[in-house]
């Protein structure tokens, strides 16, 4: 969010707490940019319209969306423990919030001219992280649904994309965590390694990729484009 704040950007932020929202905003001001908290719980449809027609009455239009909530609360299952309530709890907070968000950002978007969409899937869904089952079965829909939109919405002038980073936001060297395996052998830092790919898609300079999963991993995957 500071990245882009630095380039301009004016920020609605959202958290199902107002101490985590709040925090962040006073971080931005303090810094010179411009944002607001708003408490959401993304899995209630009417708390996401309400959000969004909130940043609507205050900053009068909306250029970029970015889709990183998640409730982390109920990720862990194999497949054969899997319940199905489990699975919509998973699939409720990740692709059907996205698309909530998507849809209520629509015709802002459109009317934009320039509309960016930049959703959060995750490197354990696409190499299908043993115990993670209901987590990576909605993470690669997010996948699927950033491809769709990209599909029907590029008329608009409106670019859809994926990001799938490998980042420590847990604390990982405080915890002793060995490095994962790939090409770089660290965990990106949010601020240095995350946030500059977002900003990216979020930028006249991305204005030619849609549909599209970059994956700031460190080189945990390295194959064929995607």
């Amino acid at each position: 969010m500071r990245d882009l704040t630095a380039e301009g950007a004016k920020v609605e932020i959202l958290s199902r707490t107002s101490e985590g929202v709040e925090r962040v905003a006073a971080d931005i001001v303090e810094a010179g940019g411009t944002a607001v908290g708003i408490v959401c719980d993304v899995g209630e449809a009417e708390q996401i319209t309400a959000a969004v027609d909130k940043v609507v009455a205050a900053y009068g239009r909306i250029d970029i969306l970015v889709n990183n909530a998640f409730d982390g609360s109920a990720v862990l299952s194999s497949v054969i423990d899997l319940s199905v309530e489990q699975l919509q709890r998973n699939f409720d907070t990740g692709p059907i919030a996205y698309l909530s968000f998507m849809q209520a950002c629509y015709p802002h978007l459109r009317e934009s001219g320039e509309g960016r969409i930049i959703n959060f899937g995750s490197m354990a869904a696409t190499s299908g992280l043993a115990g993670y089952g209901p987590y990576n079965m909605a993470k690669e829909a997010v996948r699927a649904l950033t491809r769709t939109a990209a599909r029907e919405w590029g008329a608009d002038k409106i670019t859809v994309n994926n990001v799938l980073p490998i980042a420590d936001t847990w604390g990982a060297a405080e915890k002793d965590v060995p490095p994962p395996m790939s090409a770089l052998a660290r965990f990106g830092s949010p601020e240095e390694d995350i946030a500059p790919v977002v900003l990216f898609l979020a930028s006249k300079d991305s204005q030619f990729i849609t549909g599209y999963s970059l994956t700031p991993d460190g080189g945990a995957i390295i194959d064929s484009a995607r």
